[in-house]
C-alpha cells in the first residue's frame, strides 16, 4: 500500500472517529430534552415507576389539558407572548442607535458609545430598584407594559448592531444620498435588509430573554393574572405535590418554542456572530 493511500485511509478513519464522537455527544446532550418531552406524555404512575421507562407506555395529553384548562397557563402564555412582542419593538430602536454610532460622525459620539458600553458592566440587579421606582412613578407597575419596558433597550444589543453595521460599505449609502434618498429611507431600504443576519441574532436573543424572564415579572407584577410562563412554572412547583409528568409538560411549554425559534434562525445566527466580529 502506497504512502498516499495510507494517509487517505488514516484521514478517513480520523473523520469517522470524530463523527462518531460528535454523534455520541449530541445524543448525550439531547437525552434530557427527549426525557422531558417523553415524561410529559406519561401518566403519573408511570413517571414515578422504578426502574423508569424512557418512552410512555400509555401516552396521554392529560397534563397539557390540566395546564391550559385548570391552571391558567393559557393566560401565562399570552402574557409571555405580549412581553416578547413589546421587547421585539425595541429592536428597531437599537438598530437605529447602532446605525448612528456606526455611520454618523457627530459631537460626543465616542463619549456616548462609551456610556453604552459602560451599561454592560452594571449587573441587572443593581438597576432593578431604580427601575421599579421610575415605573411606579409612571403608574406602570403591575402591568404588562411595565414588565416589558426595561427590555426595550440593551447596551449589548446596540454594540452588536454597531459592530455589524460598521461593515456596510459607506459608498453605497453615499450613492443613495446622491440619488436623493432620505436617511430614514436609506436605513429602511438598504441598511435593515443588509442587516438580516444580526437582526436574526437579536430576535433570538430578545426572544429568549423575554421568554425566560423570571425575576423582573415576579417583582413588578403582584396580580397572578399578569404572571409569565417562568413565574407560572415556579408557582406550579410550589403549589402542587410532586407530579413529574405535569412539571415536565410545563417545562416543555417553556422550552419547545425557544428551540423552534433557534432552528428557524440558526443559519442567520451563526452568520451574524461571524460578521459582527464576536467570537
Amino acid at each position: 500500500m502506497s504512502t498516499d493511500s495510507r494517509r487517505r485511509r488514516g484521514s478517513r478513519n480520523v473523520t469517522i472517529g470524530i463523527g462518531v464522537a460528535l454523534a455520541v455527544g449530541a445524543l448525550i446532550t439531547a437525552f434530557p430534552f427527549f426525557w422531558m418531552i417523553a415524561t410529559s406524555f406519561k401518566p403519573q404512575r408511570e413517571s414515578t415507576d422504578f426502574p423508569p421507562s424512557v418512552l410512555p407506555k400509555e401516552p396521554t395529553l392529560e397534563w397539557y389539558q390540566t395546564l391550559f384548562v385548570e391552571l391558567d397557563f393559557g393566560r401565562y402564555l399570552a402574557n409571555t407572548v405580549i412581553v416578547v412582542l413589546i421587547g421585539l419593538v425595541g429592536l428597531l430602536l437599537m438598530a437605529m442607535a447602532g446605525y448612528a454610532f456606526a455611520k454618523f460622525d457627530f459631537r460626543g459620539r465616542k463619549v456616548l458609545f462609551f456610556l453604552v458600553l459602560a451599561t454592560m458592566m452594571i449587573p441587572i440587579q443593581v438597576t432593578m430598584i431604580p427601575t421599579y421606582l421610575i415605573l411606579n412613578g409612571l403608574k406602570l407597575t403591575n402591568t404588562l407594559v411595565g414588565i416589558a419596558l426595561p427590555t426595550l433597550v440593551s447596551g449589548f444589543s446596540i454594540f452588536l448592531f454597531r459592530q455589524f453595521m460598521a461593515t456596510i460599505p459607506t459608498e453605497m449609502l453615499e450613492a443613495a444620498r446622491l440619488d436623493g434618498a432620505g436617511e430614514f429611507r436609506i436605513f429602511w431600504t438598504i441598511v435593515l435588509p443588509m442587516s438580516k443576519p444580526i437582526l436574526a441574532v437579536m430576535v433570538v436573543l430578545t426572544f429568549i430573554a423575554g421568554w425566560n424572564s423570571f425575576l423582573w415579572p415576579l417583582i413588578i407584577a403582584s396580580d397572578q393574572k399578569l404572571y409569565t410562563l417562568s413565574v407560572g412554572l415556579a408557582l406550579l412547583n410550589q403549589q402542587l405535590a410532586v407530579n413529574p409528568s405535569l412539571q415536565m409538560a410545563a417545562a416543555s411549554v417553556m422550552v419547545v418554542p425557544i428551540l423552534l425559534i433557534f432552528i428557524i434562525f440558526q443559519r442567520y445566527v451563526i452568520q451574524g456572530f461571524a460578521l459582527s466580529g464576536l467570537k
